[in-house]
């Protein structure tokens, strides 16, 4: 019973097989320890909070595609065999996933494609936050507005899948153009001095937003430059409307 047992642990340590299995885990388990360790180093001289995150998402990146690359030398002469097994059930893999495979497809669409970045603030798929993560399935924002007003962050962090980029209109707060127009309504009422009170409704403006006014004109010139759009009125103006009010 004892030399039975013997031959089958010899048999079964000697297997290449094991072996080959024991190998790819330690490779993989010491690119892990690798990959936090380099995080950790990046936690200690890298400050920027933007610049940290860029950071480690490439040595994350570089982990999983050095795992898959060894994965691949090392079983590189079973794959061979294994082509048609593979490609008979790689049509039932694909309509299974589908979700998941234009999840990926989206990845690399927003990664490529400037849909967005990280800190860009965003609707999309009926949400509006800020880009907080973009990882290969899903992007992770911080939701702002409804219950709270003024676009101020309610707490809840959404995940949305990447897929939604092909799905629906993407509405990106903080892209090329990164300022939007917004309207005050302030009611005057019949006998007054609209134009005192357009004077003074146009100082307030200015005193207010006149800086903002400056670097709209300069990024609404490189938009002119990228896309097919005439020159607007970017400075601040003061509308009047007679209505029943």
């Amino acid at each position: 019973m004892t030399a039975s047992l013997q031959q089958f642990i010899e048999s079964w340590l000697f297997d290449p097989t094991v072996g080959t299995l024991v190998s790819t885990i330690a490779t993989l388990l010491i690119l892990m320890a690798l990959v936090r360790l380099l995080k950790r180093i990046l936690n200690r001289y890298v400050r920027e909070p933007g610049n940290l995150y860029r950071a480690k998402k490439m040595v994350t990146f570089l982990g999983y595609f050095t795992g898959l690359v060894v994965i691949s030398l090392i079983f590189s002469d079973r794959l061979g065999k294994m082509a048609v097994a593979f490609g008979v059930a790689g049509a039932g893999i694909a309509f299974a996933l589908q979700e998941v495979i234009a999840s990926l497809a989206g990845w690399v669409a927003i990664s490529f494609g400037n849909f967005y970045n990280t800190g860009d603030r965003v609707q999309l798929g009926g949400i509006k936050g800020d880009v907080i993560d973009i990882g290969m399935l899903r992007t992770t924002m911080m939701e702002i507005g409804q219950w709270v007003n003024a676009d101020l962050y309610n707490g809840r962090i959404v995940k949305i899948a990447n897929s939604f980029v092909f799905k629906e209109p993407v509405f990106n707060y903080s892209g090329d153009f990164p300022f939007l127009w917004d309207e005050i309504t302030v009611p005057v009422k019949y006998g007054s001095d609209y134009r005192l009170s357009r004077e003074i409704f146009q100082r307030i403006l200015v005193e207010v937003t006149g800086g903002y006014s400056t670097q709209a004109k300069a990024s609404w010139t490189a938009l002119i430059q990228q896309y097919r759009v005439d020159q607007t009125e970017i400075d601040p103006r003061v509308l009047l409307v007679a209505n029943g009010n």
